[in-house]
């Protein structure tokens, strides 16, 4: 019954996504092209802000994982992203761990927080479920203060970038650059797939109707704790390549602030869209690294950009072009019936 419930999803999944034969070459084109513009990006601009761009536009990603896709609003993951940072700062700088190792150690440590916090978590829903994450990640700040290895108020400093399998020496910046883009489009290439999967669509099902997803079979509270523990990796590894990238893991990487500038991204972005926290990430990382020098406080300005995009795109700027487009091309098919 299940399988034949997964074949009837999954049928309706293509019916609903086919693509013409012009769009189908025109995606793989769009590929192209921006992965040229990504690899010529940073002989034009700063490779410093382009990376910290990729590290939020990952942590972005992620959580947009979380609460597109499977409707959980999380306050806590900035527990996630800064833990790994701090994992990865001290294995690499402590222990003296290959960058490589010690981004591994982050992320897996965030995996295995996301799996002990998304299990107490999911037996929630709503706002329980947003307060919960809250709480546990306030818990895992307190611990960033209090614990010796995290260096307290100071942070891990003076990180070492060390070699890339001991080949590559991530201390240039263009090295540096490109095992960030690396590291992103990892992330990115994961996310594409779990959501284009049978187990993405369950997760679209949980969000629009869990009582009829469970009704049909399906262990809801599993796919739940599962999307939690692969958004939670992803923002751990997005929280160790910073940790890299500057150098540093600090208590704001941790800090609940962090949580709800996630969520600023992905709202303006747009939710359940893949690239609109890229956008949403490009255009805080952008605002907060052009007014910096100003004495023009970044919050508010965030807030302002805020208040403009709920009033003009209600689904974020990358989700108003997507229900344009979609929009255009029902009228388009409607008019060829």
């Amino acid at each position: 019954m299940v399988a034949i419930q997964n074949s009837t999803i999954a049928s309706s999944n293509l019916t609903q996504y086919a693509v013409s034969p012009r769009r189908a070459l025109l995606i793989p084109v769009l590929v192209v092209v921006s992965l040229a513009l990504a690899v010529a990006a940073p002989f034009f601009l700063y490779p410093i802000f382009l990376m910290k761009l990729l590290c939020f536009a990952l942590f972005a990603c992620a959580f947009n994982l979380l609460i597109g896709y499977a409707g959980l609003l999380s306050f806590g993951h900035a527990a996630f992203f800064g833990g790994a940072a701090y994992i990865t700062a001290h294995a690499g700088k402590v222990w003296g761990w290959p960058p490589e190792l010690a981004l591994v150690a982050g992320t897996v440590f965030a995996a295995v927080l996301g799996f002990l916090m998304g299990a107490l978590a999911i037996r929630r829903q709503g706002i329980y479920f947003a307060m919960i994450t809250l709480a546990l990640a306030q818990m895992i700040a307190f611990l960033a203060i209090q614990m010796r290895f995290t260096g307290g108020e100071d942070g891990i400093q003076a990180v070492p970038r060390g070699m890339l399998l001991g080949l590559v020496d991530l201390n240039k910046p263009l090295a540096m650059y490109f095992f960030v883009l690396a590291v992103f489009l990892f992330g990115f290439l994961v996310i594409w797939r779990t959501v284009h999967s049978p187990f993405g669509q369950v997760l679209k099902a949980i969000r629009e109707n869990e009582p009829r997803a469970i009704s049909l079979g399906y262990r809801t509270a599993q796919y739940k704790l599962l999307a939690f523990v692969i958004s939670a990796a992803l923002a751990g590894l997005a929280g160790g390549a910073k940790a890299l990238v500057f150098q540093l893991a600090s208590l704001t990487d941790v800090a609940w602030q962090m949580s709800g500038e996630v969520v600023l991204m992905t709202l303006l972005g747009g939710l359940g869209t893949l690239l609109g926290p890229v956008v949403g990430a490009g255009m805080v990382v952008a605002l907060e690294h052009f007014l910096a020098e100003t004495d023009f406080p970044i919050t508010v300005a965030s807030g302002i950009l805020f208040v403009v995009c709920v009033l003009l795109f209600r689904r974020g700027v990358a989700g108003e072009i997507r229900h344009y487009l979609l929009a255009r091309r029902a009228l388009k098919s409607a008019r060829n019936v």
